[in-house]
């Protein structure tokens, strides 16, 4: 067999020459839209490339971004990578502190922002040690607040119309292409390296007929932003197989995304349940027909979420399961025929709450990570145990950190810090995350298995449930509940909520506290803060 290098050039070329016809949309705000055809977009996306040579940026340097999910974003996630750089999306919703960390540990040259996020980045302009020039980008929203003596700045559109366009060859494939940061959410974020051979690998994941069957037809609308994990590979899968791209832009609201999916025949939309939660109410008299899959991910998806739009819209929530460190794609909640053919209604409900099978190139197992050495445990949908995954777009360390057992096995699985059970035909049930699961009496109790219970009321919009301590039995639930507009937070409320959940699950799991909010606190990709909640509450009683 011929060696041929799997780099992003080949993903690229195949849009260029192929689907030149076919588009990029980006919703630019008040309902307008610009469209780009592939061709153009390949056009510009090579004079991008010829942009970072004029700039000077070096040969293995990376590229930073600072930007909402858009067809400029696209040409930047092909640009650098093709050119033999690295990108590096910047995440917009951390802090100042973890973004100068993160620019700094990758040692970014350049980043490219988008105009109405300059106001976040340009007052840290000082403390980027290694950042050169900066890049804005008109989204056409913002004012560009002054820099002082820091980097250069560049506007995008002039930089590109004036530079030659750029030959687009990478011979090595475990050449490094871009690069993500965890959210730091448990200490500094830690920096994972996707080479250009895992991220080709990915795509075929992606694109996998049991996976999430991206291909020519589809119009794919990525929600997840673009600085998470790679979009989810929805970027890349898009552009391998000529599908039209719907990029939102800075307007994630519920009613422009619903106009979206229904204006543009959206097929695939992808995004974390607190998206697909504000959505629901917005749908009533939409046309969403043309959807075939509603990806979720990020987080467990509670089953009256999932069983809500299969109500509303024909069709259940599609849960997919990953993270920064597995590119991210996981597993995937495809029901099998056999599934389909043998359970009842209410049995696929609950299997639509697992986050499915192992998508092909990823292997799982579940492992007592206090046994020495650590063992597979039995795939029988009862023991529980953490979960462990390798495969080849899965990392085997962290960009400049040192190696630690508490985020890889001698053996070299990727310990997810998921505690899951796996039944007999590969279906991933997510227990807890270690960190969150609640330890009482010397038993587990699962906060998610609470929180989706809770979330099932129909009093009730969103719920956390975290573990604080107790003299007698270690720790015990408390519940946090936001209630939906017109339902009064009181002692009946709270009565209501406790048989509901007694009818559900053990009495010993039943909270000892149900405390009402007006909203959760949420980390920089969409997640419930429970670190945040767990000090909350600890304030609150000392």
């Amino acid at each position: 067999m011929q060696h041929f290098p799997l780099t992003l050039p080949h993903l690229f070329g195949r849009a260029e020459s192929v689907y030149a016809d076919k588009e990029v949309i980006t919703a630019t705000g008040g309902g307008s839209r610009q469209r780009v055809t592939y061709g153009a977009w390949a056009e510009r996306t090579r004079r991008l490339g010829g942009a970072l040579d004029a700039l000077g940026v070096s040969s293995q340097g990376r590229v930073g971004t600072f930007a909402w999910n858009s067809a400029r974003h696209l040409e930047l996630y092909f640009a650098a990578p093709c050119t033999g750089r690295v990108l590096h999306t910047l995440n917009i919703r951390l802090s100042p502190e973890h973004l100068v960390y993160v620019a700094n540990h990758a040692a970014d040259e350049v980043i490219f922002v988008d105009r109405s996020l300059a106001h976040l980045l340009f007052p840290l302009a000082s403390q980027l040690k290694t950042v050169k020039q900066i890049v804005v980008m008109d989204d056409g929203q913002g004012e560009i607040p002054p820099i002082g003596d820091g980097p250069e700045v560049y506007d995008y559109e002039e930089l590109i119309a004036g530079a030659a366009s750029a030959d687009f060859t990478v011979d090595d494939e475990t050449r490094a292409a871009s690069m993500c940061y965890t959210s730091g959410t448990t200490g500094q974020p830690k920096g994972v390296v996707y080479t250009h051979r895992s991220t080709f690998l990915h795509t075929m994941g992606v694109m996998a007929a049991g996976s999430l069957a991206i291909s020519e037809s589809d119009r794919v609308l990525p929600i997840v932003p673009m600085f998470h994990a790679n979009a989810w590979g929805l970027g890349h899968a898009a552009v391998a197989t000529g599908a039209t791209l719907v990029m939102p832009g800075p307007d994630l609201s519920p009613g422009a995304i619903a106009d979206l999916i229904e204006q543009e025949r959206v097929t695939v939309a992808a995004g974390v349940p607190t998206i697909w939660q504000g959505m629901l109410p917005k749908l009533d008299n939409r046309d969403v027909s043309s959807l075939r899959t509603i990806l979720c991910g990020g987080s467990a998806v509670p089953k009256a979420l999932s069983e809500a739009y299969l109500a509303v819209t024909g069709l259940p929530i599609l849960q997919a399961w990953g993270m920064t460190e597995t590119s991210p794609l996981g597993a995937v909640c495809r029901i099998t025929s056999s599934a389909q053919a043998n359970l009842d209604d209410e049995a696929l409900a609950d299997l639509r709450t697992s986050v499915g099978q192992p998508v092909v190139g990823v292997e799982a197992r579940i492992t007592d990570p206090a046994a020495a050495p650590e063992e597979p445990l039995p795939w029988d949908g009862v023991i529980s145990g953490e979960l462990q995954v390798r495969g080849p777009w899965i990392a085997a360390g962290y960009h400049d950190h040192p190696q630690s057992a508490d985020s890889f096995t001698s053996d070299g699985w990727l310990r997810t810090g998921d505690i899951a059970t796996i039944d007999s035909h590969g279906y991933i049930h997510l227990v807890d995350r270690i960190k969150d699961v609640i330890k009482s009496g010397g038993e587990w109790i699962s906060s998610v298995q609470l929180e989706n219970e809770l979330m099932a009321h129909p009093a009730v919009a969103e719920a956390a449930v975290i573990g604080v301590p107790q003299p007698k039995w270690g720790e015990r639930p408390v519940a946090y509940v936001v209630l939906r507009p017109g339902v009064e937070a009181g002692a009946d409320t709270k009565t209501d909520l406790c048989d509901h959940l007694d009818q559900r699950v053990p009495r010993w799991w039943l909270p000892d506290e149900i405390l009402f909010i007006d909203s959760i606190p949420k980390t920089s990709v969409g997640k419930f803060a429970k670190k945040q909640l767990r000090e909350t509450h600890a304030n609150r009683n000392s």
